[in-house]
């Protein structure tokens, strides 16, 4: 079958259902996830919205999946947004994350998954927020990226927030390298901004935004916040901050509550 990252009927639940069993450990004994606000899970169309962190192999995205398919079941038509170099130039990883319910990071594909009765799960920050310096792992970062509101408004869906706590400490980035970047001209041919610089397991020196590492075992928290929905006449701009404002705030008291 020839390979297609704008696909949305590759998503398989037989494999979803064999992998949740192993998330499941995963996460309760090597991360020792927590999590609240699960009753604002919808079972209808909507746009989760979460902050990113840790890079390629942070924990946020393994905790964020398995808790939304225990919530809404293994068939339900749940997808995320993965970024446009993996489902595009890593063909062989592409078609695994289909398997699982990835498809490529585009406002289209978002606005075809909820027109199509699905789910959506974006990280607005992108690279920009996953790769973020540790001194900022507290803090939400979303840059001026309003394509995510622009399809909740289009399609008519609310935007329900997750944040993550703890999983930014996965790996220890010190420098976000958005000098490498440039120099590279990444935006052009990856479409990314950042070339992290990271000490993590086992390498040492992790380089790169494409290396695979070992979380560190820090416990990560998860809130899921209560819908918003964004009226079609607003700014999506002001839209986007008031998701931000959300999630620092859950973010910050998250962060309280683990000292």
């Amino acid at each position: 079958m020839p390979y297609e990252p704008d696909s949305l009927d590759r998503r398989d639940p037989r494999v979803i259902r064999a992998l949740l069993p192993v998330a499941r450990r995963l996460n309760r004994h090597y991360l020792r996830l927590k999590r609240d606000g699960l009753e604002h899970i919808p079972r209808t169309p909507a746009l989760f919205v979460s902050n990113h962190n840790g890079g390629i192999s942070g924990p946020d995205l393994a905790c964020t999946m398995a808790t939304l398919w225990e919530t809404v079941g293994p068939h339900a038509p749940l997808y995320a947004l993965a970024h446009d170099f993996a489902m595009r130039q890593l063909t062989p990883l592409g078609r695994l994350m289909q398997k699982v319910g990835a498809i490529r990071a585009s406002p289209q594909n978002a606005e075809k998954v909820l027109r199509a009765g699905g789910q959506a799960l974006v990280y607005p920050g992108g690279d920009l927020e996953a790769y973020r310096h540790t001194r900022q792992r507290d803090e939400i970062v979303l840059g001026k990226r309003t394509g995510f509101v622009k399809v909740a408004q289009r399609v008519g869906v609310p935007i329900v927030p997750i944040v993550a706590h703890g999983a930014h400490r996965s790996a220890y980035i010190f420098d976000d390298g958005a000098w490498i970047a440039r120099a590279l001209d990444l935006q052009r041919w990856a479409r990314l901004e950042r070339f992290p610089l990271a000490l993590a397991l086992p390498w040492g020196l992790a380089i790169g935004p494409w290396l695979p590492y070992l979380p560190l075992p820090f416990q990560v928290r998860l809130r899921v916040l209560p819908p918003i929905i964004p009226h079609p006449d607003e700014e999506p701009a002001n839209v986007r901050e008031r998701v931000r404002a959300k999630m620092q705030a859950a973010l910050d008291a998250l962060a309280a509550e683990a000292q």
